[in-house]
C-alpha cells in the first residue's frame, strides 16, 4: 500500500501533462482542417510532383 504514495502523484502528473499537450495542440490549431486532410489523401492529380 505504500506504493500508492508514489503512484497517485505520478498518475496525476501524467494526466496533467496529457491535458496540457492537448490544450497546446488546440491552441496551435492542430485540429482545424480534418476534412481537408481526408480529401487530400484521396487526390489523384500529382501535378505538384516532378515527373521522372
Amino acid at each position: 500500500m505504500n506504493v500508492l504514495i508514489y503512484l497517485i502523484p505520478v498518475s496525476v502528473l501524467l494526466g496533467a501533462l496529457g491535458l496540457a499537450a492537448f490544450f497546446w495542440a488546440v491552441k496551435n490549431r492542430q485540429f482545424d482542417d480534418p476534412e481537408g486532410d481526408a480529401h487530400r489523401i484521396l487526390r489523384t492529380d500529382y501535378d505538384d510532383h516532378p515527373k521522372e
